[in-house]
This record gives C-alpha cells, structure tokens and sequence, in this order.
C-alpha cells in the first residue's frame, strides 16, 4: 500500500490565534502524520528513485514478451517527463548526465513510444555521447543490452556461478559480499550461464547509438598500471570466458542447482527477492533463463511483488525501489513522540503492536558470521526476514521506548538487542546487515562497478545504535559503548563533520554522530560535538535552512552546500540542539526556516532527494523525510526549551 503525502488541513490543527506559531506548527504537523496512519497502525510513504526503475521494467518486460502496452508507455511517459533540458538523463534532480540511466531510458523509449527521429532522442543521443557514449556505460547496464543482443555477451562481465561452491572459509565467498550483492549475483550467475537473448529489430535497437569504432570498444579492459588488482580481475575474467569457449566448466551444472536452491529459498519470507527491485527483476530473467513457464507459481510470485512497486497515475507510472513501512512507522512514532504525543494514545499503541507483528524470527545471511546468535530484530519492508536490517531495529527499538507496553513488546526488544549486540564488528562499528564485510579488493571485480560489494561499518549507523541503547541503560562506560566511540571519533572529517552513509550526506553523518554521542553521556562540550556544531554552523545557508546535494559524494569541497530542504534543516538543528545551542540565533533562524516553510495543511515540500541508496549509483527521496524529521527538531526544540 503506497500513502500519498495529501493537501487536506490537518484534523487536529487548533485555533492559529489561540497558541504561539511554535505550538502551532507542531499540532499542524502532529494533525497531519495521525492523518498518514494506516488502519493497521503503521505508515509509510512512498520511495522514489530515478527512471533506472521504469527503464528496467519495460526493458524486463520486453525481454520476457510480456507486460501491459498502455501501461509500458505511461512508463515512458514518466522517463520522458523526467529528460534534462541537455537530453539526458541524471540519478538525483539536477544531477549531471548518468550515461548508463541515459542509455537505458533512450532504449525504454524506442521499445515503447519513440521512433528515435524525435527532437527530444536527438537530444538524447548527443547528450549519451557527450557522457562517454556506449562505452561508458556500467556492467548492469550491459548485461541488460546483452540480453536484447545489442552487444555481444563477452561485453559484459562473467558472473560465474561457481561462486556458490566455494566454502564460507574461503576469502571470497558468496558471504564475503554485501548482502545487496548477494541478491544481485545470485540471479544474474544463472544469467550470465544461460545467456538468453530477445533479439530486437533494428528500429527498435540501439544501432543509432553506436558511433564508428564504438562495438569495438565495448570489451572491457586493463587500464592504469599493469600489476593492479583491477587488472588482475580481468584477467581472471577473459580466463573464466575462455573456459567457457572450450566448454571447460565441469562444475557448472552443480552451480546452477546450488544458485537456483539459494535464490528460491530467499523469495521465500520475503516481498521478492532481497525485497528490493533490482533482484526481483533479475529472479524473472533468471526463472526465464532456467525454463520456468509464465504460469509457474514462482514466477508468478515475483510478478506480484513487482506490481506491488508500481504507482500508476493516469497519464504515468512509475516504480519504487522498495517499501519502507518499517522505517517509516519507527520515525514518525519516534517524531510523534518528541512533538509530545503520549504513549498510551490510540496511534502509538496500534503501532507499536503492528512493529511487534513483523519482528524477523528467523535465521537470515548474518548467521553466516554469527552462527550462534538467536534471531531478532526487524527488517525495511513489509516482509524480509533473511536480512533484518540493523539501522531499522535501533530506530523500532527507540520508538517502542515510546508505546505502551503492549503483549510481547519486552521479550522482542530482549531478543533485538542481543542481536544488535552481536553484530557488531571488529572495528567497533555497526553496518547495515553483516558483520566484517569490508574486504575492499572486492570492489575491483569487474561486475562490482555498482559502488555496492561491501557492507562496512558506517559512522550514521554506529550512532544510532548508541543513541539506542542509551534508551536501554547503556552509557560510555560499557566497552562496546566505547569502541563504538573510538570508531566514530576516527571517522570524524577534520573539519569536524562526518559522512554519511544512507542519508545525503555530511549533514546527515554529523547529526547522527552527534546526537549518538551525547546522548551516551558524551558531555555537549566535548572537542568531537564541538567540531561537529562548528562545521554545521558553518554550512547554514542565508534562509535559515540546511542542505546539501548528492553531488558532494563526488565532489567532497560541496559539502554541506546546497538548496535548504526541510529534512536536511531538520537534521542540523537537532545536531545544534545536541551540542547545547539550543538558545543560539543559529537554531532559531533554523527553528523559523521550518515554521515558515509549513504549508497550511501542515507538512513540508521537498524537492531534492536527501536519501542514499548507493552512493555515486542511486539515490533516493524518502517522502515522509521531509515531514517526521521537521516534526522530531520542532518538538526537540521545544521541549528543551521548556526544562
């Protein structure tokens, strides 16, 4: 179920005349996220992301021979809404030219609505050569051209699924990767050994692209100096496709049981493979690949699960990348909660008993590592109990500090904190999923170019789970309280800001890091608070606001910098408030940006994406960001106001 963000005024908004703009602000905004809850007590919000979505759909139903012809054209109507005036494509709004997204919408749109003579594709194609051209274009890109036989499939990198065959001792293992990549790999091994292909006429192909020596250009290869880890990848890729040539592949069809058993048993417990859209698409090609019928329960599981990410409107439809209810729901009672809501109200209680209800009881990938740590804690979406996610149980495990007590609340806290406990790594650190998964040569394997092979520790996450067992009587004199210190006082930039991992980008590592350490027990006026408040004071925009664009992921000299959005604002403000100023002009000018900034039914417009999926390869707009995080530095500021 997707919940729009609506322009009704907020039911439980008072009298503007009868209390200050502060009190005011706060009811309005409280009014309008009670409005958002589902009957079933949770929220969530749409996730957007960038047309790479609607242009691997079509694409994916193109190659199956499937899908809906009005509905693959209103997604290529939204790709189309979505071309820059240069005619290309970017990941974030106002982002430069992305030549693999670029390249992927021109041919969504020549398989559905375009002939390729349109001014708006002649501006596409100078836009794609201007970027680099087809040779430019990253490994998942090819794969998807490979399968519409638009380049030879030795263009693309192996994935070779013997992969699955090797033990969890040995250094590179299907474990040793991110639990993301892991989805990925599995179905596209299985791919990659079929090698399947839908052949397309030459209108609808991409042959309009190809300039001179580019076909030539598209095989990968060694750059920089010879002896490299790179290098030594590709190596070992033109060795595994001269094995295949000569049909030397004697544990092939092995791999493949092992990687189709692997893939099927994850779809189970889950919203899809991995329970994100990259991985259910890849499941359909591989069920193709492996000869499943359209009608195979499976398949049609995976379809489903698909449909499930469409919003189609009436002129459009677009994709999200996944739901997020479980996140959503844990921030919006952790910013009800702060703006004063009680913990006995009708809403907190429906929530928290709907978190109860999705707790992962399962053994997923981590035990891998953790074989004999019990399962606990709660993943992103609706369902997808192989990879609970360790940001998300510390957010649920803060916002049922807030709820009544409702039947299994204590005994599910119990077990998630052991199994957060558990996670942590050698560093002293906490990442998304796994444990230790930091085994940087990785990121040179030729199919890794995706930004996304490890899972390492992150400052955001690591203060979070501080912030979070300060709700629980933890305090810096435990030792893991410690390390975990340690490790966010490394990572700390020295300008005093920290980056950020899954939210754009230093503001939110540095509100993050500051709130987890103070409220610890890190005293405000600790050199690390202190450096962090000086760099946030340094990067506050005239207006009042905070904001900060993707692009500094990339270009590290603009952090910081960027148009003011409520979130990112938010954000900096509770990390001001965190390091004792409260009472400075610089959090009241903060504090007025987002009283001003409220629209009349109560809740905020942002436009820029402030979300991290990837960094460098896909990022995301979280729409109930820019309502719950305004909410929480509201009823923080007044709270602190009032002690």
């Amino acid at each position: 179920m997707n919940i729009r963000i609506n322009n009704k005024p907020a039911q439980s908004a008072p009298d503007v005349q009868s209390v200050s703009p502060l009190d005011n602000a706060i009811e309005k905004a409280v009014g309008f996220l009670l409005d958002l809850q589902t009957s079933e007590g949770y929220w969530v919000g749409e996730l957007e992301g960038d047309t790479i979505l609607e242009s691997e759909y079509i694409i994916l139903m193109r190659f199956l021979g499937r899908g809906d012809n009005s509905k693959l054209n209103k997604a290529a109507r939204f790709i189309l809404e979505k071309q820059m005036e240069n005619g290309g494509w970017a990941i974030f709004p106002g982002g430069p030219v992305d030549v693999s997204a670029s390249v992927k919408a021109y041919l969504s749109l020549k398989l559905t609505i375009a002939t390729g003579n349109e001014p708006y594709m002649q501006k596409a194609r100078e836009a794609i050569r201007a970027a680099g051209g087809m040779p430019a274009i990253n490994s998942y890109t090819r794969f998807y051209l490979a399968m519409l036989g638009q380049i030879q499939w030795n263009d693309a990198p192996a994935v070779p699924p013997e992969i699955m065959l090797l033990p969890k001792w040995f250094y590179l293992n299907i474990y040793a990767i991110s639990s993301w990549s892991r989805t990925f790999v599995v179905p596209l091994s299985i791919i990659w050994s079929y090698k399947r292909t839908t052949h397309l006429s030459n209108r609808l192909g991409l042959r309009d692209l190809f300039e001179n020596e580019d076909l030539k250009c598209m095989r990968l290869k060694a750059t920089g100096p010879l002896i490299s880890w790179k290098n030594c990848f590709l190596a070992i890729d033109r060795l595994l496709k001269l094995a295949e040539r000569f049909h030397f592949t004697p544990l092939r069809q092995k791999a493949l049981e092992r990687a189709e058993k692997w893939m099927l048993e994850h779809m189970e417990h889950s919203d899809g493979l991995g329970g994100i859209f990259p991985p259910i698409i890849y499941s359909l090609i591989a069920m193709r690949a492996l000869g499943y019928e359209d009608n195979h329960f499976q398949v049609r599981r995976a379809m489903e699960e698909l449909r499930k990410l469409e919003i189609e409107e009436d002129n459009t439809l677009r994709l999200q990348p996944c739901t997020s209810p479980v996140w959503d729901t844990a921030i919006a009672v952790n910013a009800l909660a702060e703006a004063g809501t009680d913990r006995d109200h009708p809403a907190m209680r429906r929530a928290a008993e709907w978190i109860i209800s999705k707790e992962v009881k399962i053994r997923g990938d981590w035990s891998a590592k953790r074989p004999r740590l019990q399962p606990g804690g709660w993943c992103f979406e609706f369902n997808n109990d192989f990879y609970p996610d360790i940001d998300d149980t510390a957010m649920v495990l803060m916002a049922l500090t807030n709820t009544s007590d409702v039947p299994g609340k204590i005994e599910a806290c119990d077990r998630a904190i052991e199994w957060l406990l558990g996670m942590q790594g050698k560093d002293g650190g906490w990442a998304s999923f796994d444990v230790d998964n930091n085994r940087w040569v990785f990121n040179y394997i030729p199919f890794a170019d995706h930004n996304a092979m490890l899972d390492p520790a992150t400052t955001d996450i690591t203060a979070r789970i501080l912030e979070m067992l300060s709700f629980y009587g933890y305090d810096m004199n435990d030792r893991l309280c410690r390390k975990a210190i340690r490790f966010i006082k490394y990572e700390q930039e020295p300008d005093g800001a920290w980056y950020g991992r899954w939210g754009v980008n230093f503001v939110y590592g540095t509100w993050q890091a500051m709130r987890g350490l103070t409220k610890i027990g890190l005293h405000e006026n600790n050199s690390m608070v202190q450096d962090g408040a000086q760099w946030l004071l340094s990067v506050q925009n005239p207006d009042g606001g905070w904001g900060e664009g993707c692009i500094s992921y990339w270009r590290p000299i603009l952090k910081g910098k960027g148009e003011s959005a409520p979130s990112q604002t938010a954000w900096a403000v509770m990390g001001l408030m965190c390091a004792g100023l409260t009472e400075s002009s610089a959090v009241k000018s903060g504090i007025e940006y987002l009283i001003k900034n409220q629209k009349s039914n109560g809740t905020w417009d942002e436009h820029t994406f402030t979300g991290a999926g990837f960094p460098k390869v896909f990022f995301l707009k979280y729409h109930l960001y820019r309502h719950s995080f305004p909410t929480m530095a509201l009823g923080m500021y007044r709270r602190l106001n009032k002690t």
